[in-house]
């Protein structure tokens, strides 16, 4: 049964809506459609108790969910795995045109599930894709060139943080807690935050966070340039449908000058 609760409610509205405004923001930077020999098509996986990311197609639009809500959608390995063969599907599936990547539950993502990840080390049986996948975070080849934006909310440590750096647009909830704290556990922010935080928000405001571990609101992120929208509590005389059919329609006449 789809759960209706209003913070479930609410938090889609905002995803369905980014979605649009996605689209808007991007269409211009689109690239060629992908190669012939390459054409995949991204299928729906639905939500389920087994599902640790979740695929739904929108027209042109995918929406994408981290779905670990019992561990703050920490990222292990599989999961890595399952994300960048997702990417990968959409980077070459002509029929979309943006990604939106959310996470299921009370949090974004925590980072990275350090447990499994150690695990698969001390064993040395670190899972390997069977399909085509592409880095997330765009740190090696092949590149992503299609758009997907982020929507954040609850917590956004570390590697969830790093995702969010690498993605094109950013959208935050206003209860978003940003961290990238690993140099307080003793670990290095392996995921290019050492690059792309100092290039997003500048030297001193990405060096005040990653050398004292402190964590940081969606308002600190807007105001260091990193977060691109805020997104408050919905008011209730404008109506998610009609929000996202406004967008809809602004997209669609976008979409039409640019033939």
């Amino acid at each position: 049964m789809q759960n209706t609760s209003p913070r479930v409610v609410g938090r889609r509205a905002l995803i369905k809506g980014t979605a649009m405004l996605a689209v808007a923001a991007t269409a211009r930077a689109q690239g060629q459609p992908p190669p012939a020999e390459q054409a995949t098509t991204l299928a729906d996986v639905p939500l389920g108790p087994s599902v640790t990311v979740t695929v739904e197609r929108r027209g042109d639009i995918v929406l994408v969910g981290l779905n670990r809500p019992f561990i703050q959608n920490r990222i292990d390995p599989p999961t890595r795995l399952r994300l960048a063969a997702t990417y990968y599907q959409y980077e070459y599936d002509a029929s979309l045109r943006a990604l939106v990547l959310f996470g299921h539950g009370e949090n974004f993502s925590r980072g990275i599930d350090v447990d499994a990840a150690q695990a698969g080390i001390i064993s040395g049986q670190r899972p390997v894709s069977t399909t085509p996948t592409l880095d997330v975070l765009g740190n090696s080849p092949p590149h992503r060139s299609k758009p997907v934006v982020v929507v954040a909310h609850g917590d956004t440590w570390n590697l969830g943080h790093e995702i969010y750096l690498a993605s094109d647009v950013r959208v935050a909830s206003a209860n978003t807690r940003f961290g990238q704290d690993e140099n307080t556990h003793g670990r290095f922010p392996g995921g290019g935050a050492t690059v792309r935080f100092v290039l997003e928000a500048g030297w001193g405001n990405a060096m005040r966070y990653m050398l004292t571990g402190d964590h940081w609101t969606a308002e600190e992120s807007y105001r260091m340039g990193i977060t691109q929208q805020l997104r408050q509590r919905q008011k209730p005389r404008s109506t998610p449908a009609s929000r996202s059919r406004a967008r809809s329609r602004r997209v669609r006449r976008c979409r039409s000058r640019r033939r």
